[in-house]
């Protein structure tokens, strides 16, 4: 069993629908061809995105990978310049 990425506007069309419906997950993911445990993840993905602080703790989160990756970007520079400094400092031995 293979999985299956849906379109972001059919996730948010499907949520939209199940929140102005008074009908249960299952008979919406029945009707949409999803799988309802699906339906309701993107549901409570939903609920979690528009919870106060979540655009805060999202920035902080892509802030926190960028600060990452710019320091092991530093961490390699730091090292060719360490085994540079090194070679130079044999070569300029007698």
């Amino acid at each position: 069993m293979g999985t299956y990425k849906y379109p972001e506007e059919f996730r948010r069309n499907a949520v939209e629908l199940v929140r102005s419906s008074d009908r249960p997950i299952s008979h919406i993911a029945a009707e949409l061809g999803v799988n309802h445990e699906t339906l309701r993840s993107w549901v409570r993905a939903a609920e979690k995105a528009e919870a106060p602080g979540a655009a805060e703790e999202a920035i902080k989160d892509a802030e926190i990978a960028r600060l990452l990756k710019e320091n092991a970007e530093l961490k390699t520079e730091r090292e060719i310049l360490r085994r540079a400094a090194a070679y130079f400092a044999q070569e300029m031995r007698p």
